[in-house]
């Protein structure tokens, strides 16, 4: 039997009214998006796992307050998420970089171990380049790459026209590019 359609408007409003199976709904649609998001920013798989409980818990605790203007409901998830991991990083006295053992990129490569080593090695540069970017580049670039959201989607989450992004993406890439001076990595993708 197939699921019924998700209609998030109607979920929205019985959460707003307590409905607790609702925002259950809700909670299963966005943790794995929110979660990811907080995890690139903080590198920490435990300190994401805080912050994304943080994140609905504080969401549920204020439904009855959300209203809607126009943008999707993950835009006001990703912007307690932004703020609790703005927070996290103010407390904190330095930025934590993700060992290379528990970082989510994983290589679909079944190459020498050599190319493996080499892709590996990019990977680690390119993460501790990223981790030293402005939160506004950190959050583009994973709505962009991790979450595959498109610029209009990205925009409304980060309140900005399409162009804005299309602008703050490639003044990105073409930062992360002159950073990176002689070590060869593509940003492009192979």
């Amino acid at each position: 039997m197939p699921e019924p359609e998700f209609n998030e408007e109607e979920v929205l409003s019985r959460a707003a009214q307590g409905d607790r199976d609702a925002f259950g709904q809700l909670y299963e649609r966005y943790i794995d998006r929110i979660f990811n998001y907080v995890y690139y920013r903080t590198g920490n798989l435990h300190d994401a796992e805080d912050l994304t409980a943080r994140v609905f818990q504080r969401a549920m605790n204020h439904i009855h307050n959300y209203t809607n203007r126009g943008l999707p409901f993950s835009a006001w998830l990703y912007r307690i998420a932004h703020n609790l991991v703005a927070n996290w990083h103010r407390d904190r006295s330095r930025r934590q970089e993700i060992p290379l053992n528990d970082a989510p990129i994983a290589s679909s490569r079944e190459d020498r171990p050599e190319s493996t080593l080499v892709h590996s090695q990019e990977q680690e540069s390119l993460l501790r380049l990223i981790r030293q970017l402005p939160p506004e580049r950190q959050t583009l670039l994973i709505l962009k790459f991790v979450e595959n959201l498109s610029n209009a989607e990205i925009g409304q989450i980060m309140g900005r026209s399409e162009g804005a992004v299309k602008s703050l993406y490639h003044r990105t890439l073409l930062a992360l590019r002159d950073q990176l001076g002689d070590q060869n990595i593509n940003l492009e993708g192979d």
